[in-house]
């Protein structure tokens, strides 16, 4: 990573390239928040199309500004953009970002919106795993569900089967 970061800043130096904060387009309307919670005070409104600076991101949350309004969204209601004006900006900047090629396709692995500090910190809930668990179903409920909604079983080879109890304790 830090490899990159620094091959990034030669070759922005080289090519003589200077850029402002990454831009975007707000995909839908929305609330622009005071802090990045979704019961945060509302400080405006974003509207669907509206041009956007992109100021900060934490966790599933961008610091936007729109205008002459700036808070926070989530960040599933922007679309992010470069602001490089010229190919040679954007392709430099879409090999920083991995948004590379044609598609503008990026494939990520991991959990979208936390950090690794975030991730770090995370402690085990057992009050959320038993509403989790409150919220299973019997195979056969399953079955009916699926069935009720048109959906065919089928059998997944792939998955292991689970092994029949032998009834004996040891």
């Amino acid at each position: 990573m830090k490899h990159s970061n620094t091959l990034l800043a030669a070759l922005l130096m080289l090519s003589g390239i200077a850029f402002a904060a990454e831009t975007g387009t707000a995909l839908k309307n929305d609330t622009l928040r005071k802090e990045p919670y979704a019961d945060a005070k509302a400080m405006g409104t974003l509207k669907r199309n509206d041009k956007v600076q992109i100021l900060a991101k934490k966790g599933a949350w961008l610091q936007i500004k729109a205008g002459k309004s700036t808070g926070w969204v989530r960040l599933l209601s922007v679309k992010r953009g470069t602001s490089g004006s010229s190919n040679e900006a954007a392709g430099v900047l879409g090999l920083a970002s991995g948004r590379s090629g044609t598609g503008q396709v990026v494939s990520t692995t991991g959990v979208r919106g936390l950090n690794e500090e975030e991730l770090k910190s995370a402690k085990f809930n057992e009050e959320e795993m038993k509403h989790l668990e409150a919220n299973t179903v019997s195979e056969a409920d399953g079955k009916k569900f699926a069935a009720d909604g048109g959906l065919k079983a089928r059998k997944l080879d792939y998955l292991p089967q689970p092994q029949p109890s032998t009834g004996s304790a040891q």
